[in-house]
């Protein structure tokens, strides 16, 4: 009588949920009521493929999503399904800037190192020997290795290095838009100005250390010109003190001669070679660091260094190390890539080290042979 009890009540639950998912069934063998869960319709509807959905217009899938066929196993059989994606965004396609090395053709031009450099140059300091060279006597735009000479020029010129000069509106780049952290009206000695236009390239710097010649700019970009001619720099031509134009020019030959003739001043070695240097215009703390991260590795020995960047130009560098004991000058011209000079730099000294002296004449003589 128990047991029919229990069935009538089981059946008029069953009557009552109607489309419930659970289901009451009596065992007659088992005292125990069994309740089975099934799947409902719902269920069964999203565990089969998706079929195609009906087509969207190109617009709406590029905000939104794109859907992706794909074939995937479903229940043991091979189904086609489609799954939405976010779409990616359209990027467009930058063309490589080209420099003037690379309109030149100097990028065709193969080397045993593999030199991210279009130009590079090595020369014994003390014997003037080739050690290598690649496509040395093409003048190309040198950026602002440009600073080099504009050291020179105000060393020489014995002007008063305390004299505190001011950043003026003639000191603001308006043809490649540079940044700078020297505000208009700020002043800073002829010192500090020297100081941080070789170390960390700072343009305003180097802008108002030629504007304040005897003469201004352009009296300043003839003692350039003149000093170039004096040490047999026939290939150099320059038009302002900060190398922010394409046509301040020079070959990696001349641009040797410079690093030579520069690092008889104790002066031009110091500010070029140090890692970081504070300055105050108008009692304002700025910490500068070099534009050059060799100098401050301790597996390097620089006595001279200036690096130079525009997109005409690439990426530039020249330095006066020692390698092996012997005082090199290495000149990269129209590297690619932001760190490519410094990366040359190091293939080359890895270069120099494992070849000997034998080798390093061979390799000399060989050049010249070509030239001639």
């Amino acid at each position: 009588m128990l047991k029919s009890a229990l069935a009538a009540v089981a059946t008029a639950l069953l009557v009552l949920v109607g489309t419930s998912s659970v289901q009451a069934q009596t065992s007659p063998n088992s005292k125990k009521t069994v309740v089975k869960k099934t799947v409902i319709k719902k269920n069964v509807v999203n565990r089969r493929p998706v079929a195609a959905p009906r087509r969207a217009t190109q617009a709406s899938l590029d905000r939104r999503e794109k859907l992706v066929k794909k074939v995937a196993m479903v229940h043991g059989k091979r189904r086609v399904v489609y799954q939405r994606v976010a779409a990616m965004p359209t990027v467009p396609v930058v063309p490589p800037v080209m420099t003037a090395g690379d309109m030149a053709g100097l990028n065709l031009t193969q080397d045993p190192l593999a030199l991210r450099s279009n130009v590079a140059l090595v020369i014994d300091q003390a014997s003037s020997q080739v050690l290598f060279e690649k496509n040395s006597a093409v003048a190309l735009p040198i950026a602002s290795v440009t600073k080099l000479m504009t050291s020179l020029v105000v060393v020489e010129a014995r002007q008063n290095m305390e004299e505190i000069l001011t950043v003026s509106d003639d000191d603001v780049d308006r043809q490649k838009h540079s940044s700078s952290r020297l505000r208009v009206g700020a002043q800073l000695s002829r010192d500090d100005m020297l100081h941080i236009a070789l170390m960390s390239s700072e343009n305003r710097a180097a802008s108002a250390l030629g504007r304040s010649y005897p003469g201004g700019l352009p009296a300043f970009v003839a003692a350039m010109n003149a000093k170039a001619r004096s040490l047999g720099m026939m290939d150099t031509h320059y038009v302002d003190s900060t190398g922010l134009s394409s046509s301040n020019v020079a070959s990696a030959r001349d641009l040797a001669k410079l690093v030579v003739a520069a690092y008889n001043y104790p002066i031009i070695r110091q500010y070029s070679t140090d890692a970081k240097y504070m300055v105050e215009p108008s009692g304002h703390a700025l910490q500068y660091a070099s534009s050059n991260r060799l100098v401050a590795s301790k597996d390097w020995d620089i006595g001279l260094q200036k690096t130079g960047y525009i997109n005409e130009a690439g990426h530039c560098l020249v330095m006066l190390t020692k390698i092996e004991g012997r005082s090199v000058v290495m000149v990269f011209l129209d590297s690619k890539g932001k760190l490519s000079h410094v990366g040359d730099a190091a293939r080359m000294r890895k270069w120099l080290s494992e070849q000997g002296p034998q080798n390093l004449t061979r390799v000399n003589l060989r050049a010249r042979a070509d030239e001639g």
